[in-house]
């Protein structure tokens, strides 16, 4: 305790800047947990609320709409995990090979780009392009004589368009983290590698992947994190009653049906099971990391 004290007397201007965040977590994320509660209540306009204990969990589980929105959220998320996951790392190994500053700098401005474009924009973008009238991919496979394929009404092809449009929004905005883990990399050990005739692969593979390893795991296991997010705001804009069987994730799920239906308490027990899912699976990735890796969270 004494030697907590002292550490905490010696870095206090350091732990002083680290106030304003501190203070942002409290009350925008720890503060309205207390609002959970709601999921144990009956909800009441006028008076208090009841306590009704698991009630509305237990029509959330018999319901099979709710079994329907989870499998959704599952898969949308998987895809996302599988096919989105490595390609910042890819993006951020490719561009850390380019030796002309300029057209680096040209690179990563396009490759950023998307991230600050709104999903209401990247939306309207994606469904211009993917049109089966005038959209440049179906003209692109009317060159090929392929028939064009109205994407977003397509029960079969509608997930990869969500999983598409968040590589070409995020892939280069997240490769931001593995540029700046490779750029701590000392040059020393790719001059030594040279010396030594390893190629540019066999630095990669050698040097730059073993140095990112930490980076890699604590990235993924913070995406974990936000498994059952599946994007909200993404889904919302690319929903049509064509296809909302196929992409209809819990978040949407909980709108429709709280700020919508105003079934408050049930959405709260959706959005609080949605929670609990996402703390479980970091505390499992962090275990099975710090058993096969040695390196984890905390």
């Amino acid at each position: 305790m004494i030697q907590s004290f002292k550490r905490l007397s010696k870095d206090k201007i350091l732990y002083l800047m680290l106030m304003p965040a501190f203070v942002y977590f409290i009350v925008y994320h720890f503060w309205p947990m207390l609002g959970m509660t709601l999921a144990f209540q009956d909800y009441r306009v006028i008076g208090n609320n009841v306590w009704v204990g698991l009630k509305y969990f237990k029509i959330l589980f018999g319901s099979p709409v709710f079994g329907n929105v989870l499998m959704n959220t599952v898969i949308i998320s998987s895809m996302k995990l599988i096919f989105c996951f490595p390609v910042p790392i890819i993006l951020a190994l490719l561009v850390s090979e380019v030796r002309n500053s300029l057209f680096r700098k040209c690179v990563q401005s396009v490759i950023y780009l998307p991230h600050f474009l709104s999903w209401v924009v990247i939306a309207g973008i994606w469904i211009n392009m993917l049109s089966p009238n005038g959209g440049i991919v179906n003209h692109i496979r009317n060159l090929f004589g392929l028939p064009s394929i109205d994407f977003m009404t397509s029960k079969q092809h509608i997930r990869w368009v969500l999983v598409f449009s968040e590589i070409w929004r995020s892939a280069g905005w997240d490769s931001i983290i593995y540029l700046a883990a490779i750029m701590r990399i000392s040059f020393s050990l790719y001059e030594a590698a040279y010396i030594d005739g390893a190629s540019k692969f066999q630095q990669m593979f050698y040097i730059t992947l073993p140095e990112l390893k930490s980076t890699i795991i604590t990235v993924f296991i913070l995406n974990l994190g936000y498994f059952m997010n599946a994007g909200f705001d993404q889904v919302y804009n690319f929903m049509n009653d064509s296809v909302i069987s196929v992409i209809d994730i819990l978040d949407t799920y909980v709108y429709r049906v709280g700020m919508v239906n105003v079934q408050y308490s049930y959405a709260t027990a959706a959005s609080f099971f949605k929670g609990i899912v996402g703390c479980v699976l970091i505390f499992i990735t962090h275990i099975l990391s710090k058993k096969l890796t040695g390196k984890g969270l905390w």
